[in-house]
């Protein structure tokens, strides 16, 4: 209990002390006033019930109709109340959502914490079900259960001091002189009853929260590889994996069913529990209030308004067993969240620690000293590396694959954690790194030539270098949005990466296996247009074609094994021509 109380302080506490306190602090003090109100014409109703039917008990036809009409007052009031706090309740749970969801977005994006989250966060699966899903859950579940909770305790307060003086007291022999009179004894069988419900409940009731945690996980699991399958349809189309596809999100639906069938037979063993607490609650109160009705010490408006005022404390003690299946969900969605939370804080807090230094110069040059890059597992790919990349250089970085080329790109783009020693950047140069398969975002297609940058170019300047890049069939779907990522081939979409580049002109271009999917001749027209149009920009490549030497003049061979001394690296680094 312990562990949930701090976990729901962690996520609902920063809220309430953000911009927006003073607003939702307003539409939870207008919530809790409708709450309120709803209590006391709850308190109304029970006095209405003694009046109305010691009305009928006593034949009272005159006041029949009047009294009708009141009950038609106070449920209209109660009605009205129980619509603006559901309305005013939606609204607090949106804005507290908006707040979390751009909160959870900017840390997940901050640091490149969505990238690093893949080595860090293992056991943080589905950040995007977690944002999406798990915070409406969250908000939506906290307002619910702390209104309905305000309402159990108001209602207890208000019920309480009617049925005590409605129980009287109850007389218990002890021995055959001896007589104890219990006062308020309807109070005690409801606190007992209660207390027992809510004990069995527990008990019952425990391992959902297990259960749908793994649930939650189960369910984004196999909505993931179903988005995999629309992401990847062609590749899986060609090679005719649909077989495979079929078997993985069977095995994937097997183990969000299996995990479901064990939801349904916990929460049968529940529903029997709470059922049956309901049901007796019905008729319990009758059987304990009875004695004194038929011994006339009570009316039948009497024995009916006790009878309703039982169910309220009744209710309000057995909160935690009407609410137990939405409370275990919300436990689940709380450990997710703070989990996810969690690790992200630690990705943050990571960011800081040695590693690779970082640091700014005034000198136009990238200055690599003593860096080494290892993999996740601490096997180093590359060791004591020492460069130094200045305008206009062109170096051609080779070896076989698994040598650590992409991680050493990787390192220098500050978002590969796995390295030591300092790298110095130019303070107003800038970097641009091209990865193999270039990333097309949501919208037109100059917004994909700018990304991510603002688009502030005209519309010559997206047509100019469409023509130099062989793309002038896509001139005239600039302002087009479609699914870029799937409209165009692989070497298009190199190509369309290669036409950013000639907008944007950066000072420093890193490309990773950039021309990996054009052909030898696109290639070479790629690159001559990289030396006509960046003359004085370094550019830094890891390729494995020969046809590449022909653009470079230094070269970086990674061996494939650790290299261990600067003397081994140094003979490793060779001129082209």
């Amino acid at each position: 209990m312990s562990d949930l109380l701090e976990s729901f302080h962690r996520l609902a506490i920063p809220y309430w002390k953000s911009e927006d306190r003073w607003k939702a602090l307003l539409l939870l003090l207008a919530i809790v006033a409708m709450n309120t109100g709803m209590v006391y014409v709850l308190v109304e109703i029970n006095l209405w019930i003694k009046q109305f039917y010691d009305v009928l008990q006593n034949v009272e036809k005159a006041t029949f109709l009047p009294e009708i009409l009141r009950f038609c007052l106070l449920a209209s009031a109660y009605i009205a109340q129980a619509v603006y706090a559901l309305y005013l309740g939606q609204m607090l749970q949106i804005r507290w959502r908006d707040w979390l969801t751009k909160k959870y977005l900017k840390e997940w994006l901050e640091h490149t914490t969505y990238y690093r989250i893949n080595f860090y966060g293992a056991k943080t699966d589905n950040p995007d079900q977690r944002i999406s899903e798990d915070i409406n859950t969250y908000t939506e579940q906290t307002i619910n259960l702390g209104m309905n909770l305000l309402q159990s305790a108001v209602s207890l307060i208000s019920f309480l001091g009617i049925l005590w003086t409605l129980s009287g007291s109850l007389a218990i022999p002890i021995g055959s002189h001896t007589i104890i009179n219990l006062p308020g004894y309807m109070v005690w069988v409801a606190l007992i009853y209660s207390i027992f419900g809510s004990w069995i409940t527990i008990r019952v009731g425990n391992p959902l929260v297990r259960l749908n945690f793994d649930q939650q996980r189960f369910e984004a699991d196999f909505r993931f590889s179903l988005v995999r399958v629309r992401e990847y349809s062609e590749p899986i189309a060609l090679y005719g994996g649909e077989k495979q596809e079929l078997r993985h999100l069977q095995n994937r639906f097997k183990l969000l069913l299996d995990n479901f069938l064990k939801i349904m037979e916990r929460q049968k063993r529940l529903s029997w529990v709470t059922n049956s607490y309901r049901r007796a609650a019905i008729i319990f109160p009758l059987l304990m209030a009875a004695p004194r009705f038929f011994s006339g010490r009570m009316h039948l408006g009497g024995l009916m308004q006790t009878v309703d005022a039982f169910a309220a404390v009744q209710s309000s003690l057995s909160y935690l067993v009407g609410s137990y299946t939405t409370i275990a969900k919300w436990h689940a969605v709380v450990s997710r969240l703070v989990e996810f939370s969690r690790t992200m804080d630690n990705l943050r807090i990571s960011t800081f620690q040695p590693g690779a230094q970082r640091i700014s110069i005034s000198q136009k040059a990238i200055k690599i000293d003593s860096v080494s890059v290892y993999l996740p597992d601490g096997r180093p790919l590359v060791s004591n590396l020492d460069l130094n990349i200045t305008p206009g250089t062109r170096l051609l970085i080779t070896g076989p694959s698994g040598c650590g080329k992409s991680s050493l790109l990787r390192t220098l783009a500050g978002i590969w954690p796995f390295c030591t020693g300092k790298i110095s950047f130019p303070k107003s140069s800038t970097l641009m790194f091209l990865p193999q398969k270039p990333y097309l975002p949501s919208g037109t297609l100059s917004d994909a030539l700018t990304y991510p940058f603002y688009n502030g170019f005209l519309k010559e300047d997206f047509e100019r270098v469409l023509v130099e890049c062989r793309l002038t069939h896509l001139i005239g779907s600039l302002q087009d949005e479609k699914p870029w990522s799937h409209e165009l081939s692989p070497g298009e979409q190199q190509r369309l990466a290669f036409s950013k580049i000639l907008l944007l002109k950066p000072d420093f271009l890193f490309l990773d296996e950039a021309t990996a999917s054009v052909d030898e001749d696109s290639e070479a027209a790629i690159y001559g247009l990289l030396q006509k149009y960046l003359p004085h920009s370094a550019i830094v490549s890891a390729g494995h074609r020969a046809t590449l030497l022909a653009w470079h003049s230094d070269r970086l061979v990674l061996a494939g094994s650790p290299l261990t001394t600067k003397e081994e690296l140094a003979n490793l680094t060779e001129p082209t021509g």
